[in-house]
């Protein structure tokens, strides 16, 4: 179970990892939500070559000017004409650089996984939205859950799902190669064709295995989603029903209803939020 894991998606891959991830070009931020960083990329400037040349042509003339200051006073040249190379050098990189499209270098650790099929990649963007939804319930249930643990359970569900997402790409480009294979004009009962059959029998069996655990993790991802934004609208529901009461009985001057009457009974909700992060700490472990 990693630590933590880093998640960037540019416009060719989706990179998992559980070190830092790079970029070869281009511009990302941060965002770091308990043990998962989601590398966002920074949307290009789209400034073209000629106007980041107009740009540093702009920036030289003062510096031009503060160096022969300077050099006035009796600063040696070289000083301030190295700090204004410098200066340039820096901003022109940095320009540059903002005006590419985002890519992220390849990891090449073991732990590391990649997913370059549009199907894998859109299934793990879905369970990474989800997970932030996970995320944003944990404030609104204090005492129902351990956050270090549900941590530790949604990263390694994530992590778990993209090795299977890696596997089922893998097997994807292996079907699609073996169902490629023309043999029409060998006789049914060769050996090669017998082969052949057994091996697109065995990436099936393995296709839809590897289908049902990813399913099962992100059926947890969504139940565990769905019972904390459930309970936390119940609540809500329940304390503006009571706030409700107390105006009410303020303007008739009559005692209001039992307060357990006035809300959503929240105990089974209660139950379902911590059933749902079980079954989410036990898929991860799968």
């Amino acid at each position: 179970m990693p630590s933590e894991l880093h998640i960037g998606m540019d416009d060719e891959k989706t990179v998992i990892s559980p070190y830092a991830l790079k970029t070869r070009a281009g511009r990302v931020t941060r965002h770091r939500s308990g043990s998962v960083t989601e590398v966002v990329p920074v949307t290009p400037t789209g400034v073209s070559r000629e106007a980041r040349v107009a740009f540093a042509a702009r920036l030289s003339l003062p510096l031009i000017f503060v160096s022969a200051v300077l050099f006035a006073t009796g600063v040696p040249w070289w000083l301030p004409f190295a700090a204004s190379v410098a200066a340039v050098t820096t901003v022109w990189r940095h320009q540059a650089r903002a005006a590419q499209h985002a890519i992220f270098e390849l990891p090449t650790g073991e732990d590391d996984r990649v997913l370059r099929t549009g199907e894998e990649r859109a299934v793990f963007q879905r369970a990474a939205g989800v997970a932030r939804r996970i995320r944003r319930t944990w404030p609104g249930l204090p005492g129902m859950i351990d956050p270090d643990l549900a941590d530790r359970s949604l990263t390694a569900a994530l992590d778990d799902l993209g090795g299977l997402l890696v596997r089922r790409q893998e097997l994807r480009r292996l079907r699609a190669g073996l169902d490629a294979v023309r043999h029409e004009d060998v006789p049914a009962d060769s050996p090669s064709v017998l082969a052949l059959a057994a091996q697109r029998e065995h990436a099936d069996r393995l296709w839809h295995e590897s289908g049902e655990q990813a399913n099962r993790i992100l059926r947890s991802l969504d139940q565990a989603a769905l019972a904390g934004e459930a309970f936390l609208r119940e609540r809500e529901i329940g304390e503006t029903a009571r706030q409700a009461e107390l105006v009410l009985a303020g303007l008739t001057r009559e005692p209001g209803a039992p307060a357990a009457d006035s809300g959503p009974e929240l105990a089974d909700r209660t139950a379902a939020v911590i059933t749902a992060y079980r079954e989410l700490a036990a898929a991860g472990q799968r």
